[in-house]
């Protein structure tokens, strides 16, 4: 599988590392070269710096292949558009958008992107631990998502 992962901070780093330790192709979208330095030294990936709203950069990292691509930068603009431009122009059938804003996500889950949020996601495991069975009214979750 060849997958384009936008964004080398914690968990884009990781995520490239994972797929590139399980024999993928992986490329890596980054604005500051410092960032690639989260990667392995094993890394057997391509690194390209720039914005992956750009279509230059995403071509030179290889997302007219691509089976994937993943936007996991901090900033939630950039992932939205990013996803959508790696979406709708380059057909990119797996598209996975992190987006920290709650709201935000289920918009964009609606309109037809994937998403990933980090704060529904913490907060929904924090809340399992601290919350016992007998802390939550009847006919409600502990979390609503």
């Amino acid at each position: 599988m060849k997958v384009v992962v936008m964004g080398c901070g914690r968990v884009g780093a990781r995520v490239a590392a994972v797929l590139d330790l399980n024999g993928h192709q992986v490329s890596v979208i980054d604005t500051m070269s410092r960032s690639f330095r989260r990667l392995p030294a094993d890394f057997k990936g391509q690194t390209v710096i720039g914005t992956g709203i750009d279509e230059d950069t995403l071509k030179a990292a290889g997302i007219e292949e691509a089976t994937a691509f993943v936007a996991a930068t901090n900033g939630d603009n950039r992932n939205i558009m990013a996803s959508q431009v790696v979406q709708k122009i380059f057909g990119v059938p797996k598209v996975v958008c992190r987006i920290y804003d709650p709201v935000r996500e289920d918009t964009y889950r609606r309109l037809g992107l994937s998403t990933v949020c980090p704060t529904t996601l913490i907060s929904a495991q924090i809340l399992d631990q601290v919350m016992s069975p007998s802390d939550v009214a009847p006919g409600t979750r502990s979390v609503e998502a």
